[in-house]
């Protein structure tokens, strides 16, 4: 008989500065202004296209992203530089994803009333690592004092459900008793910021997720009643940096290297998918949808969430039972879920039934339902 498992405890790091769309959008506008001007022969002579402006209603209209935190704000708005400029530090100095991992789980570990020594592995579940090696996971585990293990992992935006499922099987295991599952997202460093088409999509943010068997869980702790991964290959939306393929450090040049995608076609794919496999596994679980009483969806975009809660509801879900972070943090890949989770669960009371969701490149998705424990 495996061991019942619960979510104890979530973390959520904010960095100070944030970025709002009225000064996105006048900083990208005053690069393609220079842009054009620079390029005017060649775009007059049809070897170059002319960029287009962006503005705050083309934004919120296809987004529903208003403003977005940064670790660094200064950088990402020098129309010449339009990226983060977050310096190097010494191989003894902590690593700035580990850092804000690590503020992250601490505040998971103090809301569970938890010490270091009570975590058993630490998982580090991202789209982007900072370095290949040693695992960003065993950074945050040293930082934290934790004994035991930790790895990395990465499912893109998919990861910290993924993360959860992989934490829960140890604990139904008896390979652990509690893991801590970190999704540190430092999104505007692989973000193009002059792709009038993706450059206010990303914000920076890092979240934390104790997953415990649930005899030691605490007061008001999360039942987890299921969890379930899919995965299908897809072009739609990449990321083609690593070791083996260099970026272009303007960003200008090999642009393959930093975030692309073909919106209309993730559309389009991943909203069936996804309202799909939460349909089955809502099935499988003995659970109909109006048994759901509030889903935490991941924050990629407001008309995509709309509309895969209106297929798994059967009608338009209010703002209550879908609530929305992308306001006011934009998309945070894998953190997404887990900061609408954080901030809107409080209310719910014991026995309410909720779903954690998350999907993105890959294609990715997961789902999680959890009940409000006693």
């Amino acid at each position: 008989m495996s061991t019942a498992v619960a979510i104890s405890a979530t973390g959520l790091f904010t960095p100070e500065q944030s970025i709002t769309n009225e000064e996105l959008v006048a900083s990208f506008n005053a690069y393609v202004a220079q842009f054009n001007a620079e390029n005017a022969a060649a775009i007059a002579a049809g070897e170059r296209a002319a960029l287009e402006p962006s503005s705050q209603e083309f934004i919120e209209k296809a987004s529903g992203i208003k403003a977005r935190y940064v670790i660094d704000k200064t950088g990402v708005l020098d129309i010449q530089r339009m990226r983060p400029d977050i310096p190097e530090r010494a191989n003894d100095a902590p690593s700035v994803m580990a850092e804000i991992g690590v503020a992250a789980a601490k505040q998971a570990l103090a809301r569970a009333d938890r010490k270091a020594e009570h975590v058993d592995a630490v998982i580090c579940a991202a789209s982007n690592m900072q370095r290949a090696y040693p695992a960003m996971a065993i950074e945050i585990q040293h930082a934290l004092g934790v004994d035991g293990y930790a790895f990395d992992m990465n499912v893109a935006c998919s990861s910290a459900t993924f993360g959860i499922q992989t934490a829960a099987d140890f604990v139904r295991a008896g390979h652990a008793k509690s893991v801590l599952v970190v999704n540190p997202e430092i999104c505007s460093g692989h973000l193009n910021w002059r792709d009038r088409d993706s450059h206010f999509i990303f914000g920076d943010v890092a979240t934390a997720v104790l997953v415990e068997a649930a005899d030691i869980a605490p007061q008001g702790s999360w039942a987890i009643l299921g969890t379930r991964l899919k995965t299908k290959f897809s072009n739609n939306i990449r990321n083609n940096f690593g070791f083996l393929n260099r970026a272009d450090p303007t960003g200008i040049g090999k642009t393959d290297k930093l975030f692309v995608q073909d919106g209309r076609k993730v559309f389009k794919e991943v909203v069936p998918m996804v309202s799909d496999m939460i349909l089955s596994h809502l099935s499988d679980l003995g659970m109909k949808p109006d048994e759901l009483r509030r889903m935490w969806l991941h924050q990629a975009n407001a008309n995509m969430n709309r509309l895969i809660a209106a297929r798994v509801l059967g009608r338009d879900a209010t703002e209550d039972e879908s609530p929305t972070v992308l306001d006011e943090y934009a998309n945070t890949s894998s953190a997404g879920s887990i900061i609408a989770f954080h901030r809107h669960s409080n209310d719910l009371q014991t026995g309410d039934r909720g779903l954690i969701c998350s999907f993105g490149a890959g294609y990715s998705a997961g789902t999680v339902f959890v009940a409000k424990a006693a």
